[in-house]
């Protein structure tokens, strides 16, 4: 029984970190109806500089706030300069324009910091809680994910409903042309998405990067993994998105756990063709018709 709870914590906390991911993607889908395949590499870019604030300030907070201001302003330039020029034309040269830009950042990456992964410290004690004479592998680390996440989706779920910018945005997404027409900047509002989702994953970057450590292709699995939850969920739903990464991280916890790590990615990919075989638009799709 102790396993099984242990099992279950963990996918709690790696479905959280799947989360961030997955909103990630989803904003940027939502935006520009773009799967942005170097976001794993957008964010192992800000971990990289989150690392290096921290040694040299001593501070997570510094840190932590680093890499979301690089996140921000990664993505948004990435938009205006890369994005900007294909967002209109077929769908595959978006694709190869993000699958070049993963490449540049991981070469640069290991130019910059060579590959040799590098450890990242935790906000908080990874030693796991004790509960009647018993300690489970779950930490106050843990419990700081699973917070951050859920704050940030509640805090994306608020800007969306209730903000004017947030309107725009959603407006922008679904009617450009109309919301053009009433007066939206809708590159702006493509640019602040584009931004917002790469600060979504400059927050999975860094909370993901104290079990992983920090190296050019050490964040690929998380991509993938968010990848398939976002799937999984819907590509067009935020709350789908983070439910589908629960699923998702409680799924393979079980198989690593009782199976073993090798039958992780198998598990995963079983799971994706499963959904896109059975919904193809995900478990918890958006309505069809929305309103602005």
């Amino acid at each position: 029984m102790t396993k099984f709870i242990d099992y279950t914590l963990n996918g709690i906390t790696n479905g959280a970190i799947y989360a961030a991911v997955a909103l990630a993607l989803v904003l940027i889908w939502r935006a520009t109806r773009i799967v942005n395949f170097a976001q794993g590499a957008m964010l192992m870019i800000t971990t990289y500089i989150a690392a290096a604030v921290i040694n040299s300030t001593g501070s997570y907070v510094v840190g932590f706030v680093a890499a979301l201001a690089s996140g921000l302003a990664i993505g948004a330039v990435v938009e205006r300069l890369l994005i900007r020029r294909v967002e209109h034309g077929p769908p595959l040269n978006a694709v190869i324009v993000t699958l070049g830009l993963y490449t540049f950042l991981v070469a640069l990456a290991g130019m910059i910091w060579g590959d040799t992964p590098r450890s990242f410290p935790p906000a908080f004690s990874i030693r796991g809680y004790e509960i009647g004479g018993a300690r489970y592998l779950f930490a106050p680390n843990d419990t700081y994910i699973v917070l951050v996440v859920v704050f940030v989706a509640m805090v994306l779920a608020a800007l969306f409903r209730y903000t004017p910018l947030g309107l725009q945005m959603r407006a922008a997404a679904f009617k450009p042309e109309v919301a053009q027409l009433l007066g939206v900047r809708v590159g702006r509002m493509f640019t602040f998405g584009w931004g917002l989702a790469a600060l979504t994953g400059a927050i999975a970057g860094v909370l993901v990067a104290p079990s992983v450590f920090v190296a050019p292709n050490n964040f690929d699995p998380i991509l993938i993994s968010g990848f398939v939850a976002a799937v999984l969920g819907g590509l067009d739903s935020p709350p789908g998105a983070v439910a589908g990464a629960m699923i998702l991280g409680l799924a393979l916890s079980y198989v690593a756990g009782y199976e073993g790590d090798a039958l992780v990615p198998l598990a995963a990919l079983v799971i994706l063709i499963l959904v896109l075989m059975v919904r193809p638009t995900g478990l918890f799709p958006a309505a069809k018709e929305r309103r602005v």
